[in-house]
């Protein structure tokens, strides 16, 4: 076959998107397309057309109409052929056939038409191909992109902690009327100290690491009475612009992945600041069988003031979840097995000072299916008629969770929308990316702990709704370690703030 022009047009001819294969004007693609209503009659039951110089092969598209226009000695078969893999195409990039939807996605449809007809000729590609290429999202490109964000997040959290510092050092000033640096060495000595025998399980990329505070010691921050320096007036417009600053780092902090996680918000940051990120992996099978499920997480703590570095932290934990801790070397492994309390071992040492340092990382494991803390069940049902109806429910099991921004996202099959009878919670359909997500804002005992969906497809197997993929966020953590307080070590409190994040590393019902 000899393809001349691939178009979506409306019933009165005019074109919305034409995609020409061959040498042809642009006045010559209209023409054709202003004649084809008019060849076409109002009760032509036929899916082509033949005048004098050309084909037209159509067919209607709710209020729009797919044309292809061929040359006479085409092929009419594969011309029909042709026609129904475009036909395919287009609903990929438009939700709703209407004019706006195909201007709004007007180049996706060029891209995929250039996909199937290469200089007049049908290619050898099916609809799953041409998905493929058009997508064609770069793995590296998507690395890159999260490394810098980090970078970035990384840099506005150094800018904010030196900030602070000399806020600090400047009421120091006011309250003494003299010099308020402490010697820095002690404190170098300990992060130096702290830095070279931490194990390996510390994250490569932290927000409170900056790469230059490792190389060089500290210098002592005593204060220069002479003139005020440039370096004071630059911290002076960040200390006064403070409130933007923390706006871009909530910007920073929007999810990457389509597949995305949930992000933690920025929370204020005192003195000091205990840091809990806790990940779940889980698989769990459609009848309802745990395969695997495993939860990691590290506790870090940060200090930014050296008057409050001699601390200790009382915790307590959920003695019913038998979770194996460890502790950093240079903590008191009996204070913490024992009391709860996380302290170094050699109580003259101070904690770091500007350094995010892993104290404890725990690890739980097991195969009972009473321990999973979300359950979700999923019941397609196939019809004699070929439809589908999809029953899906879930049930918050571990009651000492709150839950926030759970999405359950439902693979779909190709050639249809669903139509959702009744969903608890909101839902939105990709149609693209073939997924219904189902989206549960807030989970906890007696609010919100169970709910259901209910939808029905006109096509499709019960394999093509897995796995089912869930993703969520709480501020608890699933084995219950809570840090209650922050003390020195004579028993003196001092307030501190927290981050503690359990989220999804991959949860899915296969």
């Amino acid at each position: 076959m000899v393809l001349l022009s691939a178009a979506i047009c409306t019933k009165t001819g005019k074109p919305l998107v034409a995609r020409q294969f061959m040498e042809i004007s642009r006045s010559r693609i209209e023409g054709l397309l202003a004649a084809f209503p008019k060849l076409r009659g109002a009760e032509d039951q036929h899916t082509f057309i033949e005048t004098d110089s050309v084909r037209y092969v159509y067919q209607p598209m709710e209020q729009l109409y797919m044309v292809l226009i061929t040359t006479k000695n085409s092929n009419i078969l594969e011309d029909l052929e042709t026609l129904r893999l475009f036909a395919k195409v287009v609903p990929e990039f438009c939700q709703v056939m209407t004019e706006s939807e195909v201007a709004a996605n007007a180049f996706e449809l060029i891209f995929a038409f250039d996909e199937v007809i290469a200089l007049g000729y049908r290619e050898q590609v099916n609809l799953s191909q041409i998905r493929t290429y058009t997508e064609m999202e770069s793995h590296d490109e998507n690395i890159y992109k999260m490394v810098q964000k980090n970078k970035e997040r990384e840099a506005k959290e150094h800018m904010k902690r030196k900030a602070k510092e000399l806020t600090m050092l400047k009421k120091e000033k006011d309250r003494f009327g003299g010099s308020s640096g402490y010697s820095g060495a002690s404190s170098s000595m300990g992060s130096s100290s702290m830095g070279q025998s931490a194990p390996s399980y510390t994250p490569a990329v932290t927000a409170s690491k900056p790469a230059a505070a490792s190389s060089k010691p500290r210098k002592s921050r005593g204060m220069k009475l002479g003139g005020k320096a440039k370096t004071s007036d630059f911290v002076d417009a960040l200390i006064a612009e403070g409130e933007s600053v923390a706006e871009d780092s909530s910007t920073l902090a929007a999810p990457v992945r389509q597949s995305v996680q949930a992000s933690a918000p920025d929370v204020a940051t005192d003195d000091i600041h205990v840091k809990v990120d806790e990940k779940i992996t889980l698989e769990a099978n459609r009848d309802g069988g745990l395969e695997h499920m495993e939860v990691k997480g590290t506790m870090f703590v940060s200090v930014s003031n050296e008057a409050k570095a001699m601390i200790q932290l009382h915790t307590t934990r959920d003695a019913g979840k038998n979770a194996s801790f460890q502790t950093h070397p240079n903590m008191d492994k009996k204070a913490f097995n024992n009391d709860g309390v996380i302290k170094l071992k050699n109580a003259s040492r101070p904690f770091p000072i500007d350094s995010e340092v892993g104290v404890v990382k725990w690890r739980y494991q097991t195969t009972d299916e009473s321990a999973i803390p979300l359950t979700v069940n999923c019941w397609p049902n196939e019809n004699s008629d070929g439809s589908v109806d999809v029953n899906i429910d879930y049930e918050l099991q571990d009651k000492s969770l709150k839950l926030e921004d759970v999405v359950m996202m439902i693979p779909l099959p190709a050639g249809s929308n669903p139509v959702v009878a009744s969903a608890d919670g909101d839902y939105d359909i990709d149609s693209r990316h073939h997924m219904l997500r189902w989206s549960i804002p807030f989970m906890e005992d007696g609010n919100g702990d169970e709910g259901s969906l209910e939808f029905s497809m006109s096509g499709g197997t019960a394999d093509d709704f897995f796995p089912v993929t869930v993703e969520f966020r709480s501020e608890a953590t699933f084995v219950g370690l809570e840090v209650e307080e922050v003390t020195t070590l004579e028993g003196d409190a001092f307030t501190f703030s927290k981050d503690i994040a359990f989220t999804t590393d991959s949860y899915d019902i296969v």
